[in-house]
């Protein structure tokens, strides 16, 4: 029998404005985290909030700054993803287009009218908009301000973010997520909340209070959502990938629970609108002294996100034993320790290939949340070769997706979860969050440009993965060949 998908089923694709959209500095934008994140051997220390860089230099290549230009050329490339028959496509606002310091009193007028105008081409195409109010873009003005997430401060000026954004897009836009792989700013506190290190600092309660403030933001958002657009969905959204235990020694089994628990802090907050036991006792063996009111507990439990969305590349393994760790971690400087899976094979960039976690992962959030869940990343980075006549085959692409789409249908049809979509990562060729690449692609869209960024056509072409994903959606997934 074929396993089918609802008929509602949202197919499509995700980007991040950060890492597609360039024009950095024009129309009134202000900069951003990813502006001031350059290209090379400074990249992951900038990340990890190890290195302070707060500007622009001239020693540094900084590749958000042009992107793939997709601010000039949006129309062109919905269009493109109209005609691969996508029914949503997921992007983020860039935070500072609509407040260029963060807390502005005044929208940036043209910076509202652009993603209106973005969001008016989906919807002239049928094309369901998924906004990630906030993916990994902290307004720089408020980090010299406030030092980003570590200040309540930020609170009130997402809020006023938030209440822009909401009252301009009601009625055009139904889904949304408060932010981007939320647990991402323990492993690379710079990029997901404008934090970094002196000296001194303990940066564990740092982050915790970061994480604290942006769970009551999240929780705010969502309660404003609700009450300016009630027929909307708010999503929050995790960083996923099961740990798996290197051994069955009982050691390693509770060491992949507790990192898994590394991830659900977040979502357990979001979804109950409290912290778990787990947490609590977490912060208080660290005797963290975080900043937490009343006033927030209120505000946590009076915004419970509607579905559960995440990104999902990889699974992940995990020992208790530092031999083991040192001996079989991930090659790179990766962002989320991980060891080497022998039972998997790996991408080029050393990210192991596990359709079935896929399964995994989504019955483990689901026995846990009981919410609808929502696929908002996935795909493959890989390096593609133009052949003479501008045709680019990759059956590798085509094969990772197809065993993933397989492993939906079983989630839907034998497991019965509630899956509302698939947004693959990233539908376009894109720069690469973690390392700055262009030629770390994952699109079925390529774009003639490279890692330098200098003299390049920008030119859009279609894949041979293209036609294929374009051939799953007008089937509903049962066409996979």
């Amino acid at each position: 029998m074929t396993k089918r998908f609802p008929d509602n089923f949202l197919w499509g694709g995700a980007t991040a404005a950060n890492q597609c959209e360039g024009a950095f500095d024009v129309d009134g934008r202000g900069l951003s985290t990813v502006d001031v994140i350059p290209y090379g051997k400074d990249r992951m220390p900038v990340n990890r909030g190890q290195m302070i860089m707060l500007d622009c230099d001239d020693e540094h290549l900084y590749p958000a700054h042009t992107g793939i230009d997709m601010y000039h050329h949006y129309k062109e490339d919905i269009a493109l993803f109209a005609e691969m028959g996508f029914k949503v496509y997921r992007f983020s606002i860039a935070w500072t287009r609509i407040l260029p310091n963060g807390d502005d009193d005044t929208p940036n007028e043209t910076g509202l009218a652009y993603y209106e105008s973005l969001i008016d081409e989906c919807l002239k195409y049928g094309i369901e908009p998924l906004v990630t109010i906030c993916h990994f873009d902290t307004p720089i003005s408020l980090i010299k301000k406030y030092g980003g997430w570590k200040n309540r401060q930020m609170i009130d000026a997402y809020m006023k973010y938030c209440t822009a954004i909401f009252n301009r897009y009601k009625g055009k836009v139904k889904y949304w997520i408060t932010f981007n792989e939320i647990n991402m700013l323990l492993h690379m506190p710079f990029m997901g909340a404008g934090l970094y290190f002196t000296e001194g600092e303990n940066e564990e309660e740092i982050k915790y209070q970061a994480a604290h403030y942006e769970l009551v933001a999240s929780a705010k958002a969502v309660k404003l959502a609700h009450e300016i657009m009630p027929d909307c969905m708010v999503g929050c959204m995790l960083a996923a990938g099961q740990y798996y235990p290197w051994s069955c020694n009982p050691k390693d089994i509770y060491r992949a629970m507790e990192t898994d628990r590394d991830n659900y802090h977040f979502i357990d907050a979001q979804v109950f609108g409290e912290y778990p036991l787990f947490a609590l006792k977490r912060m208080e063996r660290l005797n963290l002294n975080l900043d937490i009111t009343a006033q927030d507990s209120i505000d946590m439990k009076s915004g419970c996100v509607d579905f559960i969305s995440f990104s999902y590349y990889s699974s992940r393994c995990i020992s208790d034993d530092p031999e083991v760790i040192e001996k079989h971690k991930r090659p790179g400087n990766a962002a989320i320790l991980s060891l080497k899976n022998p039972h998997l094979a790996s991408s080029e960039w050393g990210w192991q290939i596990d359709p079935l976690g896929l399964r995994i992962t989504c019955n483990t959030l689901y026995d846990r949340y009981r919410k609808p869940l929502f696929i908002v990343e996935n795909g493959i980075g890989a390096v593609d070769t133009v052949e003479e006549d501008g045709s680019i085959h990759d059956p590798y692409r085509v094969d990772y997706m197809r065993e993933h789409v397989k492993v939906m249908a079983d989630i839907i049809n034998e497991d019965g979860l509630p899956l509302l979509g698939y947004t693959m990562w990233g539908p376009i060729d894109i720069v690469s969050a973690s390392t700055g690449e262009m030629k770390k692609r994952y699109g079925f869209i390529y774009v003639d440009k490279d890692d330098s960024g200098k003299e390049c056509s920008l030119k859009r072409s279609r894949k041979d993965s293209f036609y294929w994903y374009k051939k799953v959606i007008a089937s509903n997934g049962t066409d996979l060949d």
